[in-house]
């Protein structure tokens, strides 16, 4: 299904928005290269800030009567001037003299008359704002820090469950009872190995070719099963899924051959077995836990059939290795026919 969607140019600017997203704002906006405000206005300040500086632009017009400073200074918060001056005020009463003060050189009204001087004499300094204890913008700021970290969070959460959900199921079809696991009915189940239901005349929906050789010790080959529109319907695919002995390269003495149909709950297997390995009883019993054993055979044919999907294994070609382990123990080669039929 993945594979299918990644083939959509939307899905493609979608997926390489959000990976783009991640890493331009988060890892380099603000890991790497984060951005840095230098000569900032006033008016840019936070609030506590503003009011400092603002009673720093009092302190200093009450030393140096420089009513052009303090204008241009003034100006530098527009329409918020007044509110801050108000907001002073209400802060510092004791200094409403030196703000008044301010305030006629600034913007001319006339209030109280202009203190330059205590009573003892000294200058009366305003007092330092005292910063909120929390502003919005860093609440703000806060909030947005544990978005981003769960938007990552699911987002991980999401690539692992489709990721999880593209591989093969392990459902497997139940083990069979030790009274069906007997070693004397096996050559009947060597007959019961032929399709019982052999598909129709009509040619294949689709069809595949497995081929291994002795050395090939990754070999798992998988198909995905398509309607003529394109739609995903399953996948089925052959595996290695036993060795004898020991060494380089692998010797193969059992295959897996699956069918995995998306509209069925289960994934249907069967294992391919060597000569050896289909009439030793130790190896026979482990393996059959795994699917329904089968004996290769020049011709063999076999049908695994799920709801919506019927699939016929043929041995094309095999042949057995030879050497010190026992004969007819593991391939030299195996080429199988994977045939696809829909049954609705």
């Amino acid at each position: 299904m993945i594979r299918e969607n990644l083939k959509r140019p939307p899905v493609l600017v979608g997926i390489g928005f959000v990976v783009g997203l991640i890493l331009g704002w988060f890892v380099i906006g603000w890991g790497i290269w984060p951005v840095k405000w230098t000569d900032a206005a006033p008016e840019h300040l936070r609030h506590d800030l503003k009011l400092e500086y603002l009673s720093m632009a009092v302190d200093s017009y009450i030393l140096t009567q420089d009513a052009e400073l303090a204008k241009r200074r003034f100006a530098n918060f527009s329409k918020e001037g007044e509110e801050l001056l108000k907001e002073l005020e209400n802060q510092k009463p004791q200094q409403a003299a030196n703000i008044a003060a301010f305030r006629l050189a600034v913007t001319g009204e006339p209030t109280l008359p202009v203190p330059t001087q205590a009573a003892g004499g000294e200058l009366l300094p305003t007092e330092q704002a005292k910063p909120p204890a929390r502003t919005g913008v860093s609440i703000v700021r806060s909030l947005l820090t544990v978005f981003c970290v769960a938007f990552v969070i699911i987002l991980l959460g999401v690539v692992v469950f489709l990721f999880l959900r593209t591989r093969k199921p392990a459902v497997r079809t139940p083990a069979q009872t030790p009274s069906q696991q007997a070693f004397a009915p096996r050559v009947e189940e060597e007959w019961r190995s032929v399709p019982q239901t052999v598909p129709s005349t009509e040619p294949p929906m689709m069809q595949f070719m497995a081929s291994y050789k002795y050395g090939d010790d990754l070999f798992d080959d998988s198909f995905s099963i398509d309607s003529q529109s394109g739609e995903f319907l399953g996948e089925c695919g052959v595996n290695i899924c036993e060795t004898i002995g020991v060494g380089e390269p692998k010797k193969v003495t059992a295959f897996e051959v699956w069918l995995f149909d998306k509209n069925d709950i289960q994934t249907i297997t069967k294992v391919l077995m060597s000569e050896h390995a289909y009439h030793d009883e130790t190896t026979y019993q482990r393996l059959a836990a795994k699917g329904e054993p089968i004996l290769v055979q020049p011709g063999l044919e076999t049908v695994l059939e799920t709801q919506t999907l019927q699939l016929v294994v043929r041995v094309v070609d095999m042949a057995y290795g030879d050497g010190a382990m026992p004969a007819s123990s593991y391939f030299d080669q195996l080429i199988l026919e994977l045939a696809v039929w829909s049954k609705m």
